[in-house]
């Protein structure tokens, strides 16, 4: 038998090799335990974000749609943004940018705005800029845009292209869905461990506009063809949790379980809107699949709300609205949430109207006005929101700056409070039912009943601020943050002992702890008969209660 006789070296460097490797390996899947991706976690009935293994709360603004295609334009801006006590920001990612040219990729943008978001210590969403922006397909790439036979585009009654890529092209969904892909693999290379990119917005405010549907021949064609298994087996599963509206059109046509579209929906513009909605919900999951197989980030599509009276097509219709969850929900499972838009003045109502049937609310666009700040505390205190974002950040005006700031600086302070009592059933917003007529409102919550009057405008005051969030933290104790409030207490059971303050101060949290400041028990709150936080400035307060005959 022949004997081999390996030399020191030979026998100890493989031996430091496999000692390297072992050590890189554990060292990795240590470091991915410590620190896992941004992801959704339930607690109770909310939602939440989770960073770096902790919730999150999103407090965010949305730069304007061109503002982060120029790194030299967003350097001055990047100081304002912290200013405002933002910890996250929504900033477009276009794709004609990054693929100027098939298959070449630069991604020198994104990598310039991840490096300036940590260094000013910001988060980021996000928002893939693709094949649609507010309905038009303006940010494909050049070789999409004017290559029609091969990425056709939606067809009007008479023929003609509009500037909206055809949702029935699998050339058209490939194209995207390979540059998303890439997008999601390169955020994954330079971003897996620190998490500055914590969320995506796949495509934006898609929808229909100005036909209720696409006209072209591919379109009809599919129109007279079957409702797909896949949406149909879906609302026969939750037949008796459908969004009421979608309900109720299924309903008029016998909850048909098979047939054509106008078959099983009826003829008409609602029916024109299910059909697209269904093609383009298809289409971004085809999107979101391939983004999230190469790193899987919580994913959500925004809507374009409905002008009071519109019908498909007046509006950017098909896209994920309301009263289309269930058929999003069926067409784009990879899709974690549908998010709303809000530029109208009924704020409340959309909020309500989206935090239903699981969807968890997360605004990703909100009015730039002065109302910002207090619609921010009451999505988050009624709603559980995962965050809120005002639009178009770097160029609010100063009144509204102002207030934002006030507003996010609370938020701050009370997140950690916020997210420890999500999905518990013991906060509620604070939102005038009528924004002109500063309607009183009523909630219960715990053993109290809470009377809650909203300041009203003068003509010293005109643009006065009223709104708020209330947290019960304890049997008798309620926390209150906001503006332009005041509350009164009763108990929730006709006959029971008469409501008293026992105390009640102002203060802040300081890492979570409360920090009293003055005690407010005479003239502040008319001799215990009232808690109020003065308008003109946001603040928090403590108060206890008691009770007696």
């Amino acid at each position: 038998m022949k004997t081999v006789r390996l030399s020191l070296k030979q026998r100890v460097v493989p031996l430091l090799v496999a000692i390297v490797t072992l050590t890189t390996c554990f060292g990795s899947i240590t470091a991915s335990q410590q620190h896992p991706l941004p992801y959704l976690r339930k607690q109770g009935t909310a939602t939440q974000l989770i960073v770096d293994d902790k919730p999150f709360l999103v407090l965010a603004g949305e730069v304007g749609n061109s503002t982060s295609s120029s790194l030299d334009y967003m350097r001055p801006i990047w100081p304002k943004l912290t200013s405002l006590n933002l910890n996250t920001v929504l900033i477009p990612v276009y794709w004609e940018l990054i693929e100027p040219t098939e298959g070449k990729f630069n991604f020198a943008l994104v990598d310039g705005l991840i490096q300036e978001a940590r260094s000013h210590k910001l988060r980021l969403v996000l928002l893939w800029f693709a094949s649609w922006k507010n309905s038009m397909s303006c940010y494909a790439p050049a070789w999409v845009k004017t290559n029609q036979q091969r990425f056709p585009r939606s067809q009007d009654k008479a023929g003609n292209g509009m500037e909206i890529l055809s949702p029935f092209s699998k050339d058209n969904r490939e194209a995207d869905a390979r540059a998303f892909a890439a997008l999601m693999r390169h955020v994954r290379e330079v971003d897996a461990r620190d998490h500055t990119v914590i969320m995506v917005q796949v495509e934006n405010e898609i929808g229909m506009i100005p036909d209720s549907r696409d006209r072209s021949a591919i379109a009809d064609e599919l129109l007279i063809q079957q409702v797909p298994p896949e949406l149909m087996n879906y609302l026969q599963q939750h037949k008796e949790r459908l969004i009421p509206e979608f309900r109720a059109l299924w309903a008029a046509n016998a909850f048909k379980t098979r047939g054509t579209w106008e078959e099983v929906f009826g003829k008409g513009p609602a029916t024109d809107e299910i059909f697209m909605a269904w093609h383009f919900a298809r289409y971004v999951n085809r999107v979101t699949e391939a983004g999230k197989a190469e790193y899987p980030l919580p994913m959500f599509v925004n809507a374009a709300l409905i002008r009071p009276g519109h019908q498909p097509g007046q509006y950017p219709s098909a896209g994920p609205l309301p009263h289309l969850i269930d058929v999003w929900r069926a067409g784009a499972p990879k899709i974690d949430f549908l998010s709303p838009d809000i530029y109208f003045q009924n704020f409340a109502e959309w909020t309500s109207r989206f935090h239903r049937s699981g969807n968890p609310l997360f605004i990703p666009e909100a009015m730039p006005s002065p109302l910002a700040s207090v619609n921010a505390l009451y999505a988050i205190g009624q709603h559980d929101a995962i965050g809120f974002s005002p639009f178009s950040i770097e160029s609010l005006d100063e009144e509204t700056s102002n207030s934002l700031t006030q507003s996010y600086q609370l938020l701050t302070q009370l997140a950690p409070l916020i997210l420890d009592h999500q999905g518990k059933g013991v906060m509620a917003g604070l939102l005038p039912a009528g924004v002109e007529q500063r309607l009183p409102q009523q909630l219960r919550l715990g053993d109290y009943v809470l009377k809650v009057t909203y300041e009203r405008p003068s003509n010293q005051t005109p643009n006065v601020l009223s709104g708020g969030l209330v947290a019960a933290i304890g049997m008798d104790e309620f926390i209150f943050a906001g503006t332009g409030l005041t509350v009164t207490f009763e108990t929730d059971k006709p006959g029971d002992p008469l409501v008293g303050i026992l105390s009640a101060e102002e203060g802040k949290f300081e890492n979570g702890q409360w920090r009293s400041g003055r005690r407010l028990n005479g003239d502040q709150t008319h001799q215990g008969r009232h808690l109020r936080l003065a308008p003109g400035k946001f603040g928090i307060q403590r108060i206890k209660l008691y009770r007696y005959r």
